[in-house]
């Protein structure tokens, strides 16, 4: 008769040998092996495999455990797995932008649906940083497409490339082109304002036509400081505005630069009290001609008639596919009036968006929400000192004016490179001000900037510094690989771990994405 049976793993020691520091039995562990000396010689061992099989020769034994099988799906389909069913570790609200690298999870993300509904951000901004050439448009018009699914409204308010006209062709949306000899825009029209106050009740008609003159005042002043490259003087700030307000008490329609500068010319009582000229027409001139001169130079000098003639389309926010003011047109050389036309369209489209916030405040018009993208940040910012100031109006009140905004530049040296402090320092509260910033591949040399911004840690660091370096050269092809991070990149939100992803598009998608078009053969040349 057999004794009994005691089951030990294999490939681990038994129980009753294991004890206590380094393996090594204590007093309970030598009683138990004494105690198994005197068993009995028919007492039998039954060996079970271990967790990871036999260990011996054809035992079947494994060095590694392999990850299980992983598989997506809503709350709705995998209801019935419980407790097997794990939530994902990124964030599920807003538009679906890709992969995140580590885990293989979608991300979704946008700063309009992490301020609104999930209450990740504070300010439903982004700033978009990268190396050309990484995909930054690419993921923008993601975003933006996603953001037109949700009944949000886009708004590219100046298209350099142009980036975005194709994608919002294909949505339907408004096209409008501007540069020499393509399209003129009128710095002094209202625009949807004056169409938009007639049916307001009075306080807020009023209040509609003060920020409707303040905004053209600045314009005005802004693309003078373009022209002469530094601000205009406090007493010819106090003469635009005064002139202003006489040419809409004298004008009869929508007035365009040359009745501006016909007023000043002409020199009525007001304008001429605001010069202390006291009755002396020289003391007048002196004052005046300087602004005068350049107000000329902004209809026929480096801005050519962009500026001089009525405006040639304006902006539609009945139509639910978008616009797009397509300045393609203006040559890198004409850096002035890039920058010009820029600030004029960021300006238009914010006055669009507030005329139509008005008419919604008082429930004569539906309540909608706005995406501005901002692009070549840059561009604007180095055309003139003081620039800085007008950006930064447009920049802060995004989230009063219902609107989330995407700013767009290669890198945070191109916020920092300005010559004046105090404008380094605005620049600075661009980015400090972002809900996010989404960085692509970056240089060695702008970590310690970026972290001024955003703490990174050394593995985010070195995974942004990797994505910059250039392709390899691939010998089948005889070209350029895709660059290391093409498409790839870090969402950071304030101190938290940031979230690495790569952009995924759509066969649909991918028409609406080719940016390189003049680089594409029209016909195909038979190999050598």
């Amino acid at each position: 008769m057999s004794g009994p049976e005691e089951s030990v793993r294999d490939g681990e020691p038994p129980a009753e040998e294991s004890g206590g520091k380094g393996g090594k039995a204590g007093k309970g562990g030598k009683k138990r092996k004494n105690d198994k000396k005197n068993k009995n010689k028919n007492d039998k061992v039954v060996r079970v495999p271990g967790y990871r099989g036999f260990a011996r020769r054809g035992g079947g034994r494994v060095s590694y455990v392999e990850m299980p099988s992983e598989w997506r799906g809503t709350t709705v389909q995998v209801c019935g797995l419980w407790p097997f069913a794990a939530g994902t570790g990124t964030p599920m609200v807003g538009v679906p932008l890709g992969r995140e690298l580590i885990s293989g999870a979608a991300l979704c993300c946008d700063p309009i649906s992490w301020f609104q509904r999930a209450n990740l951000i504070h300010n439903p901004s982004a700033l978009v940083l990268g190396k050309p050439g990484l995909g930054k448009s690419t993921m923008i018009r993601r975003m933006l497409l996603g953001l037109v699914g949700q009944g949000v409204f886009p708004m590219v308010l100046g298209d350099l490339k142009p980036d975005y006209v194709d994608l919002v062709r294909a949505m339907g949306g408004q096209i409008i082109k501007l540069g020499r000899g393509l399209g003129s825009l009128n710095v002094l029209d209202p625009g949807a304002t004056a169409a938009v106050a007639s049916r307001l009740p009075e306080g807020a008609r009023a209040k509609l036509i003060a920020d409707a003159h303040g905004r053209r005042l600045n314009i005005v002043a802004a693309l003078l400081t373009i022209v002469r490259g530094a601000p205009i003087a406090d007493t010819e700030r106090t003469v635009l505005n005064a002139a202003l307000r006489v040419l809409d008490e004298r004008h009869q329609g929508v007035p365009i630069l040359s009745d501006l500068i016909k007023v000043i010319d002409d020199g009525p009582e007001r304008l001429r009290s605001v010069t202390l000229a006291r009755g002396d027409e020289v003391r007048y001139r002196t004052a005046v001609d300087p602004l005068h001169a350049s107000l000329l130079g902004m209809m026929d000098g480096p801005m050519g008639e962009t500026f001089a003639r009525h405006t040639t389309t304006a902006i539609e926010l009945d139509n639910p596919g978008g616009v797009c003011i397509d300045i393609s047109g203006i040559d890198d050389s004409d850096a002035e009036l890039q920058a010009a036309v820029l600030l004029a369209c960021w300006s238009d489209g914010f006055a669009s968006i507030e005329a139509a916030h008005a008419l919604a405040d008082e429930g004569l018009g539906p309540r909608r929400h706005f995406f501005v993208v901002l692009d070549e940040l840059w561009r604007v910012l180095r055309s003139g000192r003081g620039l800085v100031d007008r950006v930064d109006a447009l920049t802060r009140l995004n989230r009063q004016r219902g609107a989330g905004q995407v700013m767009i530049t290669h890198t945070m040296a191109d916020l920092l490179s300005l010559a004046d402090e105090s404008d380094r320092m605005k620049a600075k509260g661009f980015a400090e001000r972002a809900g996010m910033v989404i960085c692509g591949g970056l240089p060695q040399a702008e970590m310690p900037m970026v972290n001024e911004v955003v703490r990174l840690s050394s593995i985010e660091e070195r995974m942004i510094v990797d994505w910059s370096t250039p392709p390899s050269w691939n010998p089948d092809l005889k070209e350029d690989s895709e660059p290391p991070g093409r498409g790839r990149f870090l969402v950071k939100v304030g101190g938290r771990p940031g979230i690495p992803f790569k952009v995924e598009l759509t066969s649909v998608e991918k028409d609406v994405n080719d940016t390189n078009k003049r680089w594409v053969n029209s016909t195909t040349r038979p190999q050598a």
